[in-house]
């Protein structure tokens, strides 16, 4: 995938908004960036699979991030911009939590879990997904979303 300033820029936010969920709520950052890489830069499940095992999970999941490796799904100059993003968001997101009582939180992240759900089981963007690098495309394609 060719890095360009539109990609830096779009692996930040999703980085950035990750991580302040993470920070928020304590979830995986799997659950926004697999859905994220897909609907904002156009990455196969795959290809985003692995490459958020590849920046949350390690020193965890080192032998899933190999095998995703070895059979092409993981761009690591990617991994690297998301990690900047998450790394911040994750501390702005996890200082805002103090400040939420827990039960706003919970039910936010019940909310962001259904969600996403929806629009992964009911989306009928077929284009989507084939790891295109056309992110003006893929951007008035998601503007749904």
């Amino acid at each position: 995938m060719e890095i360009t300033t539109t990609t830096v820029l779009i692996l930040l936010a999703i980085g950035l908004f990750s991580g302040m969920l993470g920070g928020l709520v304590g979830i995986g950052g799997g659950i926004v960036l697999v859905p994220a890489l897909i609907y904002f830069l156009g990455f196969s499940q795959l290809n985003a699979q692995g490459t958020s095992l590849a920046l949350i999970m390690f020193p965890v999941g080192i032998l899933a991030v190999i095998n995703y490796y070895k059979q092409g799904h993981i761009d690591f100059n990617i991994v690297f911009i998301l990690a900047i993003g998450f790394v911040i968001g994750s501390f702005f997101g996890s200082k805002f939590a103090m400040n939420i009582p827990q039960e706003i939180i919970k039910k936010c992240f019940a909310f962001l879990m259904i969600y996403i759900a929806f629009k992964m089981l009911f989306s009928d963007k077929k284009d989507l997904g084939k790891n295109t690098n056309n992110h003006a495309e893929i951007l008035n394609n998601t503007k749904s979303i």
